[in-house]
């Protein structure tokens, strides 16, 4: 049994139990740098944001809806990497390439109807293994069944968002 299969196992176990005990909770925190340039911290990292120059920003970092991408294909990757461990499906190593599509009219307001967040994400995941197909997709079933980041996109969240207090000029 591998380091992750022997992780994955004992967490599995641990979080049979009481629910109460199972709630694990994430943080990030965003403030303005320059225009459209933000910083986000999160635990003890940094991530800079901004937006390509034809949507206002000076390109300094990616932009949110590209982080997006990003946190869903490397959650892609991580609960396969877990996941085929757990389950004794040979996998050296997965990859995950993600394209989504906006239409910018939802954003800007500038046509009812028109969602400001993905029309569609298309990608493909390549596995570098000896497994046979049907292991192989026996693990994407598993995987996209417990993939948090899927879930985000697949699934409504309740976001409540509050003004904290008013900064004054």
């Amino acid at each position: 049994m591998t380091g992750f299969a022997q992780l994955f196992n004992a967490t599995r176990s641990a979080l049979a139990g009481d629910g109460a005990q199972t709630i694990v909770r994430f943080n990030a925190a965003s403030q303005g740098k320059d225009g459209l340039h933000r910083q986000v911290k999160i635990r003890d990292f940094t991530l800079e944001v901004d937006e390509p120059p034809a949507l206002g920003g000076k390109d300094r970092a990616p932009n949110p809806v590209e982080y997006a991408l990003a946190a869903l294909a490397t959650c892609q990757e991580i609960t396969y990497r877990l996941h085929a461990d757990a389950l004794g499906i040979p996998l050296n190593d997965v990859s995950v390439q993600l394209e989504g599509e906006l239409d910018l009219r939802g954003f800007f307001g500038a046509a009812k109807g028109v969602r400001p967040g993905f029309l569609s994400i298309t990608g493909s995941v390549s596995f570098d293994s000896e497994a046979p197909a049907e292991d192989l997709q026996r693990l994407k079933s598993v995987v996209d069944a417990h993939c948090p980041v899927l879930d985000l996109f697949n699934n409504a969240t309740p976001v409540q968002i509050a003004i904290a207090e008013r900064v004054a000029a």
